[in-house]
């Protein structure tokens, strides 16, 4: 079992760059550990070392909780290891119009929230002081922001098994008298289609 996530509070840092892959996410050079732990440090290091003003390290936006990004983030290989980077950078949700569908899988395994929102909704919060924190509540599918409350899209499936703590092998289990009783089912269904006629 996994901890539930149902909100998250914290300050967002804008980084609303297109076509983030995972290889700026995480470049390959790092990729050297066996372990969870050991990316954070690496987050993003390509954009880091070639702008000293790159956002990220920007001292105000330090211990950001959500990170700002532009669509199609996450794209590029499968690497899990960009998921994990993110999380031990102590990002703990991810705004972005879309997301890659090999990152979204990789984030819902590692329970890492992906909210999608329109391209203007996330230049508004970009917009936001750097002091200003935002809420995520991920059962109602909103963010408030200041006075400001926005609507987000989330799968139903991610929905759940972030606010139940569960990850898709509980899901499964939990179906498991679901499960003996469709199986039973089939089972009778086939002896009825393969008894002989004028069988009592």
């Amino acid at each position: 079992m996994k901890s539930a996530i149902k909100t998250v509070r914290g300050r967002s840092v804008p980084m609303l760059l297109d076509d983030i892959d995972t290889d700026i996410i995480i470049p390959a050079q790092y990729l050297t550990q066996t372990s969870k732990s050991g990316y954070g440090q690496h987050a993003f290091a390509r954009l880091r070392q070639a702008d000293p003003d790159f956002v990220l390290n920007q001292p105000a936006y330090q211990g950001a909780k959500v990170l700002l990004a532009g669509a199609n983030f996450g794209c590029g290989s499968s690497r899990e290891h960009a998921v994990w980077a993110i999380q031990e950078m102590g990002i703990e949700a991810v705004i972005a119009p879309s997301f890659a569908d090999i990152f979204s899988n990789n984030a819902q395994k590692n329970h890492l929230p992906l909210i999608t929102l329109s391209a203007a909704d996330c230049q508004r919060l970009a917009q936001l002081p750097p002091a200003q924190a935002i809420e995520i509540d991920l059962l109602r599918c909103t963010i408030a922001a200041g006075d400001a409350v926005m609507s987000f899209a989330i799968n139903p499936f991610f929905q759940h098994v972030l606010t139940a703590g569960i990850d898709e092998l509980d899901h499964l289990l939990a179906q498991q008298a679901a499960i003996q009783r469709f199986h039973a089912q089939q089972q009778r269904r086939q002896y009825f289609v393969r008894m002989p006629r004028g069988s009592a």
